[in-house]
């Protein structure tokens, strides 16, 4: 495949975050009011997102005309290129009109449909902390870093050891189940985080602050970036019972523990919304 490097991609994916980063951070008003909401009166969008998203559409826009860009608030602009840049403005925005500081910028450009699981392969990424300035990148095959130093996860980490990150949809049915099975996974690991942002949770296991991480209903924006840093990092990504990563279910940890951490979700169904999934319906994915 021609007309990229990855070094240019990533370096590129950085530079647009980071440029986010800034105008989140240095001109969010005092009040950040909602602009909309999404799939329920809890899953808000705010007028950072918009702004944030804007921004990076028009800079890779400016870079590279001729590829595609999907953002979690604008949808699907196609390009003539094979590329596709994957954007979460703000992931975590539930957390930032509240000011609780666990948000993120995201960007990831892939080759094939970012909206098919199974169906591309993610070429760079980037997660960028405005708050903190710091930034995890990866590119494929060429490792992960946060702010320029490798990081690996954590290795050989017990079940019962185990730091596991976790999130919950909107929807008020995935909640319970979601919460049935929280309640089945915490007795037998060290503890629970619910942080607000699986770019973060996944950046954070990359560099060993979690163990572990698993949760139902990411969209293609939240997983991207977070999840190449992971892999990128040591971490097996995936499904279960053999499915790629994706609105399912996404699990993730470093080898061993994620065998066992499968072996324990698998009976208790994460990837499905409780009793009323057993026919196959999905309402769509959640994100943060």
């Amino acid at each position: 495949m021609t007309g990229f490097d990855l070094p240019d991609l990533v370096a590129l994916a950085e530079r647009v975050a980071r440029k986010a980063g800034r105008l989140v951070t240095e001109e969010r008003p005092e009040r950040v009011d909602v602009a909309s909401t999404k799939s329920s009166p809890t899953d808000i969008v705010t007028i950072m997102d918009t702004a944030s998203e804007a921004l990076l559409r028009k800079e890779i826009h400016a870079a590279r005309p001729d590829d595609g860009i999907l953002g979690e608030e604008g949808g699907t602009a196609h390009g003539s290129s094979a590329l596709t840049w994957v954007l979460d403005p703000i992931d975590g925005t539930v957390n930032l009109p509240l000011r609780i500081p666990a948000y993120a910028i995201s960007v990831a450009v892939v080759t094939g449909d970012p909206l098919d699981p199974g169906g591309h392969e993610v070429l760079a990424g980037c997660v960028h902390h405005p708050l903190s300035g710091e930034t995890w990148t990866a590119t494929r095959g060429g490792g992960a870093f946060l702010d320029g130093r490798p990081i690996r996860v954590n290795a050989d980490v017990p079940l019962n050891r185990a730091l596991v990150a976790t999130g919950f949809g909107y929807d008020a049915e995935r909640r319970r189940h979601a919460a049935r099975v929280v309640a089945e996974v915490l007795p037998q690991v060290r503890d629970i985080r619910r942080i607000g942002s699986a770019a973060l949770d996944l950046a954070g296991l990359a560099c060993g602050r979690l163990d572990a991480y698993y949760e139902r209903g990411l969209g293609a924006w939240d997983l991207a970036a977070g999840g190449l840093i992971a892999r990128e990092a040591g971490a097996l990504v995936g499904g279960l019972d053999g499915r790629p990563a994706g609105p399912e279910l996404v699990v993730a940890a470093g080898p061993g523990l994620y065998e066992r951490l499968q072996e324990l979700l698998g009976p208790l169904r994460p990837d499905r919304d409780g009793p009323a999934a057993e026919d196959g319906a999905d309402d769509g994915a959640d994100d943060d």
